[in-house]
């Protein structure tokens, strides 16, 4: 099943320095994600399965804004992992919340093995993103968060996405 984890670039960085002497070793503490649940696609009843994973990401990135509220350290950029776990490894959390059918928790560590691409905003989103982060509750903050995209990174490319993130965030610089 693909799954879409909020997270943030301190995530990232801690699952990175976890497997640091065996790259083997690197993961995502499990928790948290969004995935195309049959709910979602009650819900979204006219969407292929390309826009009910849009969907899904979607919500995968307004989660990582809560993240981002709890995480003043982090660098404020939305971060979702795209990852393939087995069925047996989702629980599917079940609400009557619009936002939230996609909801699902995942109950083991996901592997860097399992990843298939990373997405982070770009900066110009960091203004935005800040804003949201500031106010986590307020609807319009976050749909202005949600109206940049998120920028696709491959797993190869993730250790040079951080590092332009942090060096972007330390030179206040607004180019990518």
């Amino acid at each position: 099943m693909r799954v879409y984890v909020p997270a943030t670039i301190n995530v990232l960085q801690a699952a990175l320095a976890g497997g640091a002497a065996d790259p083997a070793g690197r993961r995502l503490p499990p928790g948290l994600a969004f995935a195309v649940t049959s709910e979602l696609r009650e819900w979204y009843a006219s969407g292929d399965t390309e826009e009910l994973e849009y969907a899904a990401m979607t919500m995968a990135a307004r989660a990582s804004v809560g993240l981002l509220a709890m995480d003043v350290t982090a660098p404020r950029r939305r971060v979702v992992v795209a990852a393939e776990v087995d069925d047996a490894a989702v629980r599917v959390v079940t609400t009557n919340l619009g936002g939230e059918r996609g909801r699902i928790e995942v109950t083991n560590p996901i592997r860097f093995a399992q990843i298939a691409a990373f997405h982070v905003d770009g900066a110009e989103a960091v203004a935005a993103v800040s804003a949201a982060a500031a106010s986590p509750d307020d609807d319009w903050a976050a749909d202005e968060a949600s109206d940049h995209e998120l920028l696709w990174y491959a797993t190869q490319e993730i250790e040079d996405a951080i590092a332009d993130v942090i060096r972007t965030t330390e030179t206040g610089d607004s180019a990518d």
